[in-house]
């Protein structure tokens, strides 16, 4: 960790030299300090200085390990390493608001500018010229302190090194999958007999079930197996749910997850027995599958209240636990227990070599299978050490480079967890310097903490580990992510939606102990049950949760060298101290808890000039941020969710000032209500990456924000919503915008609605320009069109969509005709809703009333046909209509679907139709399609029509393996019949629309 952070102070000091700045301040500075000749000599003495250490610090991390002065050596090294970081981001800083100041000056001056520097320029670009003198001091300060520390060095005769910093990503980044091969074939087969009530009648309800063993032993991989097992999932329980316990136990945690995994709802719940009369009604008579993991806690009385709780259940519900401790299955009252014991060597060999040769040819690398069994062996039967050392050893080919790891010193530790601690050690000292900086600054987590990848990401940034050129950044950041993942230090979490995959992580709790062990109390956790932590002075990194109705522990302003505040239950807690006291944050994370009375940002948030990241959860603060936060020049990230209730409504007025902004994420749970206004001027933003969204001000405001305000933001990347478009006065404003340049947009979607619900005049003609004004980039692979009151919806720019997958387009109240989409080539996911022109026929025709019925919509032309054979959708995959509660009748082509030129949707898997009451029959076409799944809901005519067993067109789609009619599934394979649960997603649909409506 250490060799990371010197490295970046030597590159900051060598950008420091060649700064312009300082030599304008060199000049300042001899002037005015007389003890101080050069301040450019000093920093190049701290150069050599810092170099002459780095050499030393490969060796010195890993003796560490066990040499106790070594450690305290490199602690004073880091202390001073960070102090050096501080004077040097201060410089910076310095800079950057003196190009602001520049930059505003030269807006509103009318005087000629002067071509040379004067003092008064200087002392614009810095508040004093003290400010410039105790910075040169601290600069001196730190070098007397740095010839101490090498001096100091040289005593421990450390072998000199050029490091290791390159980051080599592994052969491969597939990810091997050894449930298979675990060797836990027997014990998972007995457990699943054991949740399935095989066996013996039950003793006592609920059945408690506890699997015990050592850290590392494959507790928890067991219980997802069989949590996953296909038998179970084809059980008779009603809910499964699964809470990751840990240490401290947390009961408030406890019963608010099992009340969330249940489908309950705990955001309004602030008293304990609140909390648990909730949790008895969500259970009660349900027959449940409840895993607790990773239970360390022995206290009976925690676990009383639960126990009394859990007595609700139905007959025949299960809970398992994972725990190392036999005591705690006593206390859990555990009706049957499993020792999960240490694998055979062989078992270990299995899941080592399966990784450690993945990609290669097991036959070529024979010569490794000798010294690959004796680093095996090693594993002492314990999988999670045999998955790491085969992740590690997976990256090195030659037999030299096995026997290296075989005859490591590390063996020899005094391991925390026996034949565990050691193969970690090694994984982490294999790794590149600035990957070990950014594995060990997730000790900052609590143990079964969840990151999302954006999020870890930019807490990464944010503390300058990520090395790279240009805005490369995120992307080095997340290989990695990626290379912590192969070497088995993370384990992967996907929530699937169908657009993309959400990455989640976490850590396993002795990884976790060994990220802790390894930041050397730099990272600290503080639930609100622990007033103090041994050596908390040197906190660099500090998660904070408060339990409800706790204060601040005192303990926390022990430390003065704050970097990372992730400040978890925020209520009426003073804020102020906090930023006053914590001036060197580099991110900093404000998680209020919902429905916490109105409590204003303070002011002094402004302070916090090192600040990279600020991420504020559920603000309740009014309806704007304080301006303050506009000095924030170093800012990079700002990640805001708005929520109804909490009422936030535009961006301080001085956002453009934020020059190293790179996301802007604002999370709109309330965007629909189009309150929240944007600034003028934020299209200055010109470093921003990510723009969560857009609003376009309201026609009446003096002050709005227009959409020509996206001209210069041509960086932007991911997805990008624009709201408010109705408001869009002309085609000019829409032209400004150059969406086109904006080539890193995945995902665009525009909504024309604006801040009046009254039309205006022409307001159908302006939609029409603006769309075909809006052309977004050619490599745009999902659009979103909502609201839209133009009589056309296909704009000349839709062909040149060559990559588009996805097309949503809903609300169009006024439509003549839906547009040929069956042009678009390479179209997979199309959704249609609330579509007016579909209230009475989805229509081809021009001429009205129409006879022939959908032959634009596919976008079959006559003289299509002597091109040869027409492909229209070809590549579809996913059809949803939805909310057309006055369409009729959806004719096929008149027989033309017969002829063989003619082929449409040859891919379509999924046909869905929800709320359509007056449909009366589906084009046959259809259903001579690969489907595979079809959907009809809340459409009497069409779920008669095509009834399960009995309607008169169930023939027609008999062949589909999955079909639900009105919620009654019919599963091909298994010819059975299932009433299923209301589905969760079409209530949320309707209850929103309804809201929608009411507003």
């Amino acid at each position: 960790m250490a060799w990371a952070l010197v490295s970046t102070i030597v590159d900051q000091l060598g950008s420091l030299i060649a700064s312009e700045f300082t030599g304008q301040l060199c000049s300042l500075f001899a002037s005015e300090v007389a003890s101080i000749v050069n301040v450019k000599e000093e920093v190049k003495k701290l150069e050599r200085k810092f170099h002459e250490i780095q050499a030393k610090l490969n060796d010195a991390e890993e003796r560490q390990v066990k040499e106790k002065a070594v450690k305290l050596w490199l602690e004073k090294l880091n202390d001073v390493s960070y102090e050096m970081d501080d004077v040097l981001d201060e410089w910076n800083t310095a800079k950057i608001k003196a190009d602001i100041e520049k930059e505003e000056e030269a807006e509103t001056s009318t005087a000629k500018r002067r071509k040379v520097l004067s003092l008064t320029n200087l002392n614009s670009s810095v508040s004093t010229v003290s400010q410039h003198r105790d910075i040169a001091l601290k600069i001196k300060k730190i070098t007397e302190k740095l010839d101490e520390i090498h001096r100091e060095g040289d005593m421990y005769q450390f072998v000199l090194t050029s490091g290791n910093e390159e980051v080599v990503r592994p052969p491969t980044d597939s990810h091997v999958d050894v449930s298979n091969i675990l060797g836990r074939d027997k014990v998972k087969g007995d457990l699943v007999n054991m949740l399935l009530g095989r066996g013996n009648e039950e003793e006592r309800s609920p059945h408690v079930i506890s699997l015990v063993g050592m850290g590392g032993v494959g507790k928890t991989t067991l219980a997802q197996l069989a949590y996953n097992d296909s038998e179970l999932n084809s059980a008779h329980f009603e809910k499964k749910g699964w809470v990751c316990v840990s240490d401290p136990f947390d009961k408030f945690m406890v019963a608010k997850a099992i009340i969330q995994a249940f489908g309950g709802d705990v955001s309004n719940i602030t008293q304990w027995s609140s909390l648990m009369d909730k949790m008895c009604e969500t259970i009660q008579g349900r027959k449940l599958f409840l895993v607790f993991d990773d239970v360390w806690t022995e206290d009976s009385m925690l676990w009383e209240p639960f126990r009394l709780a859990l007595q609700n259940v139905a007959q025949g519900s299960r809970i398992l636990v994972t725990t190392r401790k036999s005591e705690v299955a006593d206390v859990m009252g555990s009706a049957k227990r499993i020792n999960l014991e240490e694998l055979s060597n062989n078992d270990c060999w299995s899941i080592f070599s399966t990784i450690a040769f993945f990609g290669r040819d097991f036959e070529q690398h024979k010569d490794l299978e000798e010294i690959g069994r004796k680093i095996s062996d090693k594993c002492k039967g314990l999988p999670l050490a045999a998955r790491t050392l085969g992740s590690l050893m997976r990256c090195k080919s030659h037999k030299e480079q096995w026997e290296m790891v075989f005859c490591s010193r590390l063996w020899e530790l005094q391991d925390v967890e026996r034949g565990l601690f050691a193969p970690l050690l090694l994984s982490y000292y294999d790794l590149p310097s600035p990957l070990r900086r950014c594995f060990s600054y997730c000790a900052v987590f609590p143990k079964d903490y969840v990151f999302s990848e954006e999020d870890l990401v930019s807490m990464w940034m944010a503390q300058g580990y990520i090395k790279s050129n240009a805005n490369m950044e995120r992307i080095v950041a997340r290989e990695y992510l990626e290379i912590l993942l192969i070497r088995s230090l993370f384990q992967d979490f996907r929530d699937y939606g169908y657009k993309e995959n959400i990455m989640r992580f976490k850590m396993h709790d002795i990884v976790h102990d060994l990220a802790q062990f390894m930041a050397k109390n730099e990272c600290i956790t503080i639930n609100g049950y622990e007033e103090s932590r041994p050596n908390l002075q040197n906190a660099r990194h500090l998660y904070l949760e408060i339990p409800q109705n706790a204060q601040i522990p005192e303990s926390i302003y022990s430390t003065k060298n704050l970097r990372t505040l992730i400040f978890v239950g925020l209520r009426a807690h003073n804020l102020s101290k906090l930023f006053q006291h914590f001036k060197r944050l580099r991110t900093l994370t404000l998680s209020y808890q919902r429905g916490t009375k109105a409590m204003k940002l303070p002011d002094a948030i402004g302070n916090l000039l090192h600040l990279r990241y600020l991420k504020i959860c559920y603000y309740s603060g009014g309806d704007i941020l304080p301006e303050t936060i506009c000095n924030l020049c170093n800012l990079q990230i700002l990640n805001i969710a708005i929520t109804f209730e909490n009422a936030l409504r535009k961006l301080p007025q001085g956002m453009s000032k934020l020059i190293n902004l790179k996301h802007l994420i604002l999370n709109e749970d309330d965007i629909w209500s189009l309150r929240f206004k944007f600034p003028r001027e934020i299209g200055r933003l010109s470093s921003l990456r990510k723009l969560s969204y857009f609003c376009v001000g309201g026609r009446d405001d003096s002050q709005r924000c227009e959409l020509g305000e996206l001209k210069y933001l041509n960086h932007l990347q991911g997805t990008l919503k624009i709201y408010g478009l109705g408001n869009v006065v002309d085609v000019c404003e829409a032209e400004n915008a150059e969406l086109k340049k904006k080539i890193g947009l995945c995902d665009l979607y525009l909504r024309f609605s604006e801040e009046n619900v009254e039309n205006h005049g022409g307001r159908m003609e302006t939609d029409v320009s603006v769309l075909n004004a809006l052309e977004p980039p050619p490599g745009l692979e999902n659009l979103e069109i909502d609201r839209y009151q133009g009589t056309t919806m296909f704009p000349n720019w839709m062909m040149s969509l060559a990559k588009l997958k996805s097309l949503t387009l809903s609300s169009g109240l006024n439509l003549e005709r839906l547009p040929p989409l069956g042009k678009l080539q390479f179209l997979e996911y199309l959704l249609i809703g609330k579509i007016q022109i579909l209230e009475y026929h989805l229509i081809g025709a021009t001429d009205f009333p129409f006879k022939k019925v959908g032959v634009e919509f596919l976008g079959i032309e006559s003289e299509n046909k002597k091109d040869g054979i027409i492909k229209i959708f070809p590549n579809l995959k996913t059809l949803h209509f939805y909310f057309l509660h006055k369409w009729e009748e959806w004719i096929g082509i008149e027989g033309q679907e017969e002829d063989d030129c003619i082929i449409i949707m040859p891919c379509l898997q999924k046909l869905e139709i929800y709320d359509c009451p007056k449909l009366k029959s589906l084009p046959g076409f259809l259903f001579k399609t690969s489907l595979q799944e079809f959907e009809v809901h809340s459409s009497p005519i069409l779920s008669k029509r095509y009834q399960i067993g009995t309607g008169e067109d169930y023939a027609k789609i008999s062949h589909i393996p999955n079909i639900m009619i009105d919620f009654i599934e019919v599963q091909r394979d298994s010819q059975e019949v299932i009433l299923s649960e209301s589905d969760e997603e079409f209530d949320q649909e309707e209850e929103f629309e309804d809201e929608e409506e009411g507003q």
